[in-house]
C-alpha cells in the first residue's frame, strides 16, 4: 500500500471526493456542501489518501471547534478497504488535528456500521453515547464515539462528569 497524504485546499479536486462519496454513503454531500467547508479553512479540514495515480482512495472531513475536532466524513474506497488505510489515515489526522491545538476528536457513527465502529475503537475512540434516529435514507440511530489524548479520560468527554 502506497499512499500520501495532504489536506486538500482547492475544489479542483473534489470530483474525487464526490464519486468516493457516490461510493460510500446513502446521502452523499454536495459539491456546493464540500464547497462552503473550502472556504472556511480556520474551521474545515479535509484530508485526502491518494494512491500512485494521484487518485483519491480515502478522506477525512473534520471541522475544528477549539481544542477538539468534529469527524463530519470518513471513506475509504472498497478496493482499498481492509489494507490498513483507514487506520493509517484516522491516525494521520488526529495527529494533524493535535498539531493544530485540538487533541480531541468526535463523530458520530451508524449503529450497523460494524466496520467503521471497528475501525475506531482500534483507533482509540469510546463509546459514549446514542442519537436515536439520527441517519436517514434508512432511519437509523447514530452511536457517539469520542478520542482523548493519551493519558486523559474518554469516559468523560467535554460537558460531561
Amino acid at each position: 500500500m502506497t499512499v500520501t497524504f495532504a489536506r486538500l485546499t482547492e475544489s479542483r479536486d473534489l470530483d474525487g471526493i464526490l464519486a468516493l462519496d457516490a461510493l460510500c454513503f446513502y446521502r452523499p454531500w454536495t459539491r456546493a456542501d464540500y464547497e462552503r467547508e473550502l472556504a472556511d479553512p480556520a474551521r474545515c479540514f479535509l484530508y485526502v489518501a491518494r494512491d500512485t495515480e494521484a487518485q483519491i482512495v480515502a478522506y477525512c472531513s473534520f471541522w475544528r471547534i477549539f481544542d477538539e475536532v468534529h469527524v463530519n466524513n470518513f471513506a475509504v474506497h472498497p478496493a482499498w478497504r481492509r489494507q490498513g488505510l483507514g487506520r493509517t489515515l484516522l491516525t494521520h489526522v488526529l495527529a494533524e488535528a493535535a498539531a493544530i491545538g485540538a487533541p480531541r476528536a468526535t463523530l458520530e457513527v451508524r449503529a450497523s456500521n460494524v466496520p467503521a465502529i471497528a475501525l475506531y475503537e482500534a483507533g482509540g475512540f469510546v463509546r459514549v453515547g446514542r442519537r436515536p434516529g439520527y441517519y436517514t435514507h434508512p432511519i437509523e440511530d447514530a452511536l457517539i464515539l469520542w478520542h482523548e489524548p493519551a493519558g486523559a479520560s474518554a469516559a468523560s468527554p467535554p460537558g460531561r462528569s
